[in-house]
């Protein structure tokens, strides 16, 4: 596996929110099965601001230095780790999660209880579930796994 870019980003121009937008919607339709095309839309017009807003901003850019993989880290807390679905499995999740706790001691994260490919990936990296709520921050009927790292 060789190590690609990773780079910490301080300004977020329209140009890069919109391939990070891009990278987001490729990643929620090949794992949030459980969301329709209707609710990605709607979920879709919070991104750019999530993105935006998060403390600090981390990617992974191709040779082309196309972003690939992403996430988004609010103190300890992991807010956000989206990657291009044709870069998926290639370990790029695991180098954003384990720059997030080398360098801003990630330690907590929530995750859809219906996306069970990431949780088991949080599981693998060593986070444990210590909270289930049945509705997600909206509301919504998406059951939420809050994890922390146990080291």
């Amino acid at each position: 596996m060789k190590k690609l870019n990773i780079k910490e980003i301080k300004d977020r121009n329209s140009s890069l929110i919109n391939q990070l937008l891009e990278v987001w919607e490729d990643s929620v339709k090949a794992t949030h099965l459980f969301l329709s095309n209707e609710e990605i839309k709607n979920i879709k017009e919070y991104v750019p601001q999530a993105i935006f807003g998060v403390s600090h901003l981390v990617i992974i850019e191709n040779e082309s230095h196309q972003p690939i993989a992403f996430m988004g880290i609010e103190d300890t807390r992991l807010e956000m780790l989206f990657i291009k679905n044709s870069e998926r499995g290639k370990g790029l999740g695991k180098q954003l999660l384990n720059y997030g706790i080398e360098n801003y001691n990630v330690n907590e994260l929530a995750v859809n209880e219906q996306n069970p490919n990431a949780k088991g990936f949080y599981e693998y990296i060593g986070f444990k579930t210590y909270k289930r709520t049945e509705l997600d921050e909206q509301g919504n009927p998406y059951p939420i796994l809050y994890m922390r790292l146990e080291k």
